[in-house]
């Protein structure tokens, strides 16, 4: 269907007669005659009907002509999104909580100086929640991280791209970690694992990424770790250690605060890899450009 038609529905509905009509538009009558006979053959379903020497929408036509209304007011506010000049639109963006305010947030405060028609909505999700949002259309852009050691698998429908990367180390109470003789530095990661088997360990509570990478160090120092504790926030499993319920895994470059020691993972790392992810061509829409482009060059992609 030729949405154009539409307009010479709404205007016979405003105008009340096919000269009037013409005459708003510039063309003939003819023409408007023709394309409202043409969209109503679109629709199967008559629009116009005799009235005298006249003619009047007939009950499907003034529904039609609602909705046209509508239609046209959406089609003319996605050329302008679309179109030449500032871009403008609201952006969605499904991230997990440390990525949102390591890069997003930022990002945000270039958004509202640099394209102030450019507004954010932010949904804190885990990896997989995210990725569902996603390929179900209800955001734009999902900001996720997996390890090195248990890596995500893309569809191919996916843009993805790398932002940033850090280690991460196994943070225990001081007072344990100064009591247990730890391997010499550099030592293999499985082998720090190893001195704390008999721990509890705290793991995320809505992504599998932290457990999968602790399952597999475990299992590189041939044991099989207590997972007692699930816990999404990082001030969560911190709180949980300096109080000697756990051991987990935190950012080797974070502040864990006092009463907790990280000790280095190395052979192999335990390394967080964060991503910006968008559906494939969607990023022609400049908005969405726009706010991945920001976050490639956020200090924290750095």
């Amino acid at each position: 269907m030729d949405t154009r038609r539409l307009l010479f529905l709404t205007e016979l509905a405003r105008l009340g007669s096919m000269q009037r009509v013409a005459e708003e538009l510039g063309v003939t009558t003819s023409t408007v005659s023709q394309q409202i006979a043409a969209l109503g053959r679109d629709f199967r379903v008559p629009l116009i009907e005799p009235d005298g020497r006249r003619v009047r929408l007939t009950p499907a036509g003034r529904r039609l002509a609602e909705h046209a209304t509508t239609i046209l007011a959406t089609v003319d506010a996605a050329r302008r999104d679309l179109g030449p000049g500032d871009p403008a639109g609201e952006v969605t963006v499904a991230g997990f909580a440390t990525g949102v305010r390591r890069a997003l947030i930022p990002a945000i405060h270039r958004i509202g100086a640099e394209h102030p028609g450019i507004g954010l909505r932010v949904w804190e999700h885990e990896p997989a929640e995210a990725l569902a949002a996603l390929a179900a259309g209800t955001v734009d852009l999902a900001l996720v991280y997996d390890y090195s050691l248990a890596p995500l698998t893309f569809e191919p429908a996916l843009d993805v791209v790398r932002l940033w990367s850090a280690r991460w180390s196994l943070g225990v109470p001081t007072a344990l970690a100064a009591a247990r003789p730890m391997p010499a530095a550099g030592a293999p990661a499985a082998a720090v694992l190893r001195e704390f088997r008999d721990q509890r360990w705290i793991v995320n509570s809505r992504n599998t990424a932290d457990a999968d990478v602790v399952r597999i160090l475990a299992a590189m120092g041939e044991f099989e770790p207590d997972i007692a504790h699930r816990a999404d926030s990082l001030d969560l499993v911190a709180d949980l250690i300096t109080t000697g319920n756990g051991i987990g895994l935190l950012p080797a470059d974070g502040d864990p605060g006092p009463g907790i020691s990280l000790l280095p993972l190395h052979r192999p790392a335990a390394l967080l890899r964060a991503f910006a992810v968008t559906r494939r061509g969607h990023t022609r829409w400049s908005p969405l450009a726009i706010v991945r482009d920001l976050l490639t060059r956020s200090p924290a992609s750095s």
